[in-house]
């Protein structure tokens, strides 16, 4: 932020900007299934999937460790097992294959459709299965999360001490043929209490977020969602709502306990035309208008990837601003849109004191040829309410105007399959007054690849 820059001279807020990030993962998996699979489930599988990551980042200011004596770069591996499940077919119930099954032990789970509440691998249990001739299918999910490595994202051995259950059933052709809707209830119970203080491995403090008074808490939340994805005629139609309700121990933002109400509203309405499609989309999560009080309105998710809006190759999506110095709150988290001003999507704890966002969309993707596909995407974004910004700034009448995000991709599958994929994609942001009168008014631009091997 402009204080304690490598070289004299950076007035600019974010000092000399420019940072270069490498993340190499190599996974090995062995996978042993019984049974025959034309018509009807595996009776069992086992999986065990190792993963290996050697991530380097080059930056131009000291930021990659609390001590700025630590310089400006660093390359850290890691070995971790990502993935060791048994899944065992426990009943067929109709004669056409309708089925119930369980799947134990570490293992990858999205709660919906675009990802906007629950996606990640982690250890527990999975009742699933399908029923009226595959119409609807449904999941009963526990996790007992494992903590994260900070650098690498992948699954340490220690306990989190955070408990998730997502409930959910997906009916197909609900009302319109062609339209597939889903119901769902997520529970998220983080005893941030039990666990106390947490650092991460490169020291920052991620559990209590830093910010405002950092004291241990516990944060019971519960989501109601009606979400859904398909057509209706010829427009593609993707929608979903969530209701947040729950109980904050104690937010570090309003220095009490509070009681949950927050929403989440997403639509998206495209429309094909030979190889184009055409589409548009809002977004939006609710603000908190009055930080102090006991009521937290800004909506949060448990731990979210959405596939919205230009999804990775968005800057607004893939980047992490931090709103506090030397780690601190995030304004926002790498691959998620809230502005949650959490420390850390997959090590914090979530907040629903929160500025709140509403983004608008205007998209068009084209299949150039049947290999590659090429994404372009324009997007308006503000905050809903600022005051929980201007709390924890102590800066007064920021505007709700947060910027100009413009994205371009390309995904290239030579091979039609998932065996090669490569993905090119670069993003300019371009800031308006609010993101100008929190930190500065210059284009921040990305540039990026990322290639998948499958053997």
């Amino acid at each position: 932020s402009g204080v304690s820059t490598e070289n004299p001279g950076e007035f600019s807020f974010f000092g000399s900007p420019t940072s270069v990030e490498l993340d190499e993962k190599l996974a090995a998996r062995l996978e042993l299934i019984k049974g025959a699979t034309t018509y009807r489930p595996f009776d069992w599988q086992f999986l065990i999937e190792g993963v290996g990551d050697v991530n380097s980042v080059w930056f131009n200011e000291r930021v990659v460790e609390p001590d700025v004596r630590d310089g400006t770069s660093r390359t850290l591996a890691d070995v971790r097992l990502e993935q060791a499940f048994l899944e065992v077919h426990l009943a067929d119930l109709s004669a056409n294959y309708d089925f119930i099954s369980m799947k134990a032990g570490r293992q990858p789970f999205n709660s919906d459709f675009r990802s906007l509440i629950f996606q990640d691998t982690n250890q527990g249990v999975r009742f699933f299965g399908t029923a009226n001739s595959a119409r609807y299918q449904y999941n009963l999910l526990y996790f007992y999360q494992a903590e994260k490595d900070v650098v690498s994202t992948l699954n340490t051995f220690g306990l989190r001490d955070q408990q998730i259950i997502v409930g959910n059933l997906y009916i197909q052709d609900f009302f319109f043929n062609g339209w597939t809707n889903e119901f769902s209830f997520h529970y998220d119970y983080d005893q941030g209490a039990k666990a106390g203080f947490v650092y991460d491995r490169l020291g920052f403090l991620v559990r209590p977020t830093p910010i405002g008074d950092p004291v241990p808490h516990n944060v019971q939340a519960w989501y109601l969602g009606w979400a859904s994805e398909g057509h209706i005629g010829r427009i593609n139609v993707s929608h979903a709502f969530y209701q947040a309700l729950g109980k904050d121990q104690f937010n570090n933002i309003a220095g009490q306990a509070t009681d949950i109400n927050a929403q989440l509203a997403f639509l998206e309405l495209s429309l094909d035309s030979d190889w184009l499609r055409y589409q548009t989309s809002v977004y939006f999560t609710s603000g908190d208008s009055d930080p102090r009080d006991s009521t937290a309105n800004g909506f949060d998710t448990i731990q979210d990837n959405p596939k919205v809006a230009g999804g990775e190759f968005s800057w607004w999506n893939r980047q992490s601003i931090r709103i506090t110095d030397r780690g601190g709150a995030g304004l926002n988290q790498r691959l998620s849109l809230v502005p949650d001003l959490r420390s850390n999507k997959f090590l914090g704890q979530v907040n629903f004191v929160n500025p709140g966002l509403l983004l608008l969309n205007a998209g068009a993707s084209a299949e150039v040829t049947p290999t590659a596909t090429l994404i372009g995407n324009a997007n308006y974004i503000q905050f809903v309410d600022t005051a929980p910004l201007e709390t924890i700034l102590g800066q007064r009448n920021i505007s709700n105007e947060a910027g100009i995000d413009l994205s371009l991709g390309v995904e290239y599958r030579p091979f039609l399959n998932n065996n090669i994929i490569v993905k090119g994609f670069g993003a300019l942001f371009q800031p308006l007054d609010g993101f100008r009168e929190i930190y500065s008014g210059q284009t921040l631009w990305q540039l990026g690849t990322e290639i998948t091997l499958v053997y």
